[in-house]
């Protein structure tokens, strides 16, 4: 992964700005290395192994696996499963991402098609209480109490939960079903390297390949910093927008993800950089005038992939002609006072993307730091969930 924050944005930054923040380094660093909640930085992955027993298990008597849970509880793994799975050939087994929404149309075609097909259930939730997942959960355990008996039923439920506390817990518990943990010093958004994401993506992927590519992301701890530097640096300049850009239409949940990670993060108190993300070339032909000629409160980051599959039309490969619009598509809008960041990867990879992944995860705690907030709270979430209780209890 080569992080380039020099070549189209030079122009851009105020040096005074930019030492400003840069000689607080040992400061920030000191702050994450002391953190509750930085147990992702050296996260324990020795129940790998569980996960993939468990994992053979469910392809033994299951036709599919649902995945319920929202936020930090499915964002990563959607991620990484769409971005690994084929456009168009369906895969073998399916895994569907469920708990989400509240939409009734959509409860109602997904519990009438499970009704169809043997499946087993993950359920992920460290509080048990998250009202989406609750519901969703709910629904899809009386489908299986419709088609197995007790005894079968605890071969189709997974529970990844609070390893002591919670109405899941309490389940796993009382009934004996499968269940893995969320531990205490890891929250949602940075949960990449716990079962919550690492059970649905043994369906799909190497998962000892991701660690292995997250594990060596931690150590771009100089690089991650530079670019949270410049993020801060930019805001204090009226760029307050960071739009994500691909250009590779499987990326598109990866770039939810991330927008979640810093979303969350920052977001607060009044402060904070509003993540956006767009897919090119497509919506160079809906915003792409907005970044180019309107209002400069945004700046990007591209993210180019040197290698990937060759396919030719007319004698050209599609792949460099898209590189070529990628390369244009910069120097047009840092033309346009835009500025842009580059992350370069040589292809796309369990182990590119773990590292990539676990990159954010420095950026986004140091940037949390410069802007003098706890990186890993979300208190604005609470206040539309204490509503919705208020008003149907």
């Amino acid at each position: 992964m080569k992080l380039d924050v020099c070549t189209y944005m030079s122009k851009f930054l105020d040096s005074d700005l930019v030492t400003k923040y840069l000689n607080r380094k040992e400061e920030v660093f000191q702050k994450l290395s002391q953190a509750n909640m930085n147990g992702w930085l050296n996260p324990d992955v020795s129940f790998c192994d569980d996960i993939l027993k468990v994992r053979n298990q469910v392809l033994s008597h299951s036709k599919c696996l649902v995945v319920v849970g929202i936020g930090g509880s499915f964002l990563g793994a959607k991620a990484f499963y769409e971005m690994f799975s084929p456009y168009f050939k369906k895969s073998s087994f399916p895994v569907i991402f469920a708990g989400t929404t509240l939409s009734s149309n959509y409860m109602k075609e997904l519990l009438e098609y499970l009704e169809t097909i043997d499946f087993s259930v993950n359920v992920i939730s460290k509080s048990g209480t998250t009202r989406e997942t609750a519901l969703t959960y709910c629904a899809i355990k009386k489908v299986l109490e419709k088609k197995y008996n007790s005894e079968e039923i605890k071969r189709h439920i997974i529970v990844t939960t609070d390893p002591v506390k919670g109405t899941l817990r309490d389940e796993v518990n009382k009934e004996g079903y499968q269940s893995f943990i969320i531990p205490d010093n890891i929250g949602g958004r940075y949960s990449l390297l716990t079962a919550a994401h690492l059970f649905p993506l043994s369906f799909c992927l190497d998962i000892k390949e991701l660690i292995s590519g997250y594990r060596e992301g931690l150590g771009l701890k100089e690089e991650a910093f530079s670019y949270a530097v410049c993020r801060r640096s930019l805001y204090d300049l009226g760029k307050v927008v960071e739009n994500f850009v691909t250009y590779e239409n499987n990326w598109y949940y990866y770039l939810e993800w991330l927008k979640q990670l810093f979303g969350e993060t920052e977001g607060k108190s009044g402060k904070g950089i509003l993540p956006i993300s767009m897919i090119h070339t497509r919506d160079l032909h809906s915003l792409g005038q907005f970044v180019q000629d309107g209002n400069k409160i945004i700046y990007e980051t591209f993210f180019k992939i040197k290698n990937m599959n060759s396919c030719n039309i007319e004698g050209k490969d599609l792949h460099e002609v898209n590189l070529v619009v990628e390369d244009s598509v910069i120097s047009a809008h840092v033309s346009g006072n835009v500025p842009c960041i580059v992350i370069e990867l040589d292809e796309v990879s369990p182990r590119s993307i773990g590292q990539l992944s676990s990159f954010y995860f420095l950026v986004a705690a140091y940037s949390g730091y410069l802007f003098d907030i706890n990186p890993f709270d979300q208190p604005g979430v609470e206040v539309y969930k204490a509503e919705v209780k208020r008003r149907l209890g």
